[in-house]
């Protein structure tokens, strides 16, 4: 144990690297409405619901990971052309205050966010809930949260990993866009109206698939499945907390082992944009496996190149789940 400990705690620090990105991804169009993206999620549900009518431009760089990323000068410049600014909120894009306060005095963008409405997942209360009660699988259905939703530190921002989450925030791009731009609002609620349907299949699918599985616990390499957990009736553990540079300390480490061996549980998830060492490590150490579970904060060049996109990553989520789980 000793051993294994060390070269888990020597693994920290180069698990734990910084993501830089050098642009984002798209230029101003001067033929439609322009709309600008925080991070992979809404870009992809902002492109699903504006069509042909909009151009979006995507701040986040293809294999970066959003939690470490900051914005250069050009997307300011860019944003300050843009009719819309879309962000996710809930404390993940830190630096979205003095971004909009950089923004061009002349400029006419609407800053919105996306995850309003959501239930927002406080992860030391939850942290206390696990620690001090036996686990219900609903014991954070009903969790609220009343402020503004920047930068809280403990709010779980991770909102798009679940379905459920995630059709809170098609609405709020839908309605944005309709607010910003009514000119095209027909197209707008009809292509919303597909892409709601896909997400509501995507729910059907976890509810009823989940619910049959005989484990209900997961460890995970970055605390990014709280929604996912919360709204499908599983527990998450995680290696690493909200930020996937947050540094677990060995007490953390074995106590997760030992929980991994109590358990039975099968396997340690890792995801693509974040090193796996800690996870492989900590398999290692308990004598399971390690699987893929991506939180879908971006794509891998491989996966852009595949044509991967939220759908398709979040079945193959489910079917990780199903397959660790069962």
């Amino acid at each position: 144990m000793t051993v294994a400990l060390c070269s888990i705690m020597m693994l920290i620090v180069s698990a734990c690297g910084s993501n830089s990105g050098s642009s984002s991804q798209g230029k101003i169009s001067e033929d439609k409405f322009n709309v600008v993206t925080s991070f992979y999620p809404i870009y992809e549900f902002t492109k699903a619901i504006g069509g042909d009518d909009v151009n979006v431009i995507n701040l986040l760089p293809t294999g970066v990971e959003p939690h470490d990323w900051t914005p250069r000068s050009q997307d300011i410049v860019n944003t300050s052309k843009a009719g819309l600014f879309l962000y996710n909120g809930a404390g993940l894009e830190a630096w979205v205050p003095n971004f909009l306060k950089g923004l061009d005095k002349d400029s006419n963008v609407k800053a919105v966010e996306v995850s309003a409405g959501i239930h927002l997942i406080d992860s030391e209360e939850e942290e206390h809930t696990h620690e001090g009660e036996e686990h219900d699988d609903h014991a954070h259905e009903n969790e609220q949260h009343e402020d503004d939703g920047h930068n809280h530190g403990s709010i779980d921002p991770h909102t798009w990993v679940s379905p459920k989450s995630a059709l809170v925030m098609a609405e709020n791009i839908k309605n944005s866009l309709v607010e910003a731009d009514p000119e095209h609002k027909t197209g707008y609620e009809e292509r919303y109206g597909e892409l709601k349907q896909q997400l509501e299949d995507l729910d059907t699918k976890f509810t009823e698939q989940l619910s049959k599985v005989s484990q209900k616990e997961i460890v995970v390499s970055h605390q990014a499945f709280g929604y996912l957990a919360r709204d499908y009736g599983l527990t998450q553990h995680s290696i690493m907390g909200l930020s996937p540079d947050a540094e677990p300390t060995g007490q953390d480490i074995v106590k997760l082992a030992k929980l991994v061996k109590e358990e039975g549980i099968r396997y340690i998830f890792f995801e693509e944009l974040v090193s796996d060492k800690l996870a492989k490590t900590l398999a290692s150490e308990a004598g399971v496996e390690t699987m893929v579970l991506n939180p879908v904060e971006g794509l891998t060049k491989e996966q852009l190149e595949n044509g991967d996109n939220y759908f398709t990553l979040m079945e193959k989520n489910l079917q990780n789940l199903i397959t660790a789980l069962q």
